[in-house]
């Protein structure tokens, strides 16, 4: 190749690495191996040229790397559901086997998944537990045989969403207002499978997302009071559910009623909970306390969805 023509690939190759480079994706300047030499002895481009050139391979690894990170930022949140999902039921449902459906928008979509794959015949012989009466109306209109925990109580595999999940895989869920009956079935799974976007990851539970408590609605102002007195809820402020049981807004005068016919109390709290298990167990041991919304030591692993990509935590 004539001296002019190698400094110009030179100087093309150093540019693309700087243009990389300028989008937060650094590759190392490599001069070009030239094979052939120009025919024409121009310093114009000339097609007979062949230039091997390691850096350009680079430039278009990382350029597409980047591209499929643009991608996945570029997803909606209920995009991000439906890949965790699609992937629980696709990872860890089988023919022949007894599962647990849970409640609420991202576990929509795991009930999706499994009546695709029932209709397609990808899936046969299976039998779920719903969690609450939206899940099982979902279920229904989607041809998925249903039971309940009176007659299957051996469940192979649970999937559920979560509203907060700490590092430990300890859980705060209950924002559907199906709490009760979620943790009653998904406690009979040989396996629980939570399914998140990135954004319900959190360091302590509390803060990020008030605990619903299930309480009777007979003198439940009394009931109230005695959790804000708990000490291991030191600090919450329990407000009652009003509107629709199937979130946490105020958008109705009156109390929100749960498939039980209870109340759901919400406590909200300024700092991280020092001790799941304690708050946990003093709730249950509370009269007129149902059950709560702290789920802990009952993961087995949490599919997580984020800007890059689907991955698997696994309990320790």
């Amino acid at each position: 190749m004539a001296p002019a023509t190698q400094s110009k690939a030179v100087v093309l190759a150093l540019g693309a690495a700087a243009w990389v480079s300028s989008t937060e994706v650094f590759v190392a300047p490599r001069l070009p191996a030239v094979t052939q030499a120009s025919r024409s002895g121009s310093i114009g481009f000339d097609p007979s040229i062949e230039v091997e050139c390691p850096l350009t391979t680079c430039i278009f690894l990382r350029i597409g790397m980047k591209r499929q990170r643009t991608s996945m930022m570029a997803l909606s949140q209920d995009e991000l559901k439906k890949q965790a999902g699609y992937k629980a039921v696709d990872d860890y449902v089988r023919s022949g086997t007894v599962i647990g459906l849970g409640t609420g928008s991202t576990a929509a979509f795991a009930v999706e998944r499994v009546g695709e794959k029932l209709k397609s015949g990808e899936l046969k012989d299976i039998i779920a537990i719903p969690t609450s009466i939206r899940t099982q109306e979902q279920s229904e209109a989607l041809g998925i045989p249903l039971a309940t925990l009176d007659t299957h109580s051996d469940l192979d595999v649970a999937i559920d969403g979560a509203d907060e999940v700490d590092p430990g895989l300890n859980l705060v869920k209950g924002g559907g207002g199906a709490l009760f009956r979620e943790k009653i079935v998904e406690m009979c799974a040989k396996k629980f499978i939570v399914i998140v976007d990135e954004s319900k990851l959190c360091d302590g539970l509390g803060p990020g997302f008030p605990v619903p408590v299930e309480i009777v609605p007979f003198c439940h102002e009394h009931t109230m009071r005695v959790i804000a007195k708990l000490p291991a809820l030191e600090g919450c402020e329990p407000v009652l559910r009003f509107g629709n049981v199937a979130n946490n807004k105020p958008d109705g005068d009156k109390p929100a009623v749960t498939d039980n016919g209870n109340y759901i109390v919400d406590l909200k709290f300024t700092t991280p909970i020092k001790d799941p298990v304690a708050a946990g167990e003093q709730l249950k041991a509370t009269v007129g306390v149902v059950d709560h919304g702290l789920f802990t030591g009952m993961t087995t692993a949490c599919i997580v969805a984020g800007k890059d990509g689907v991955y698997v935590k696994e309990a320790k």
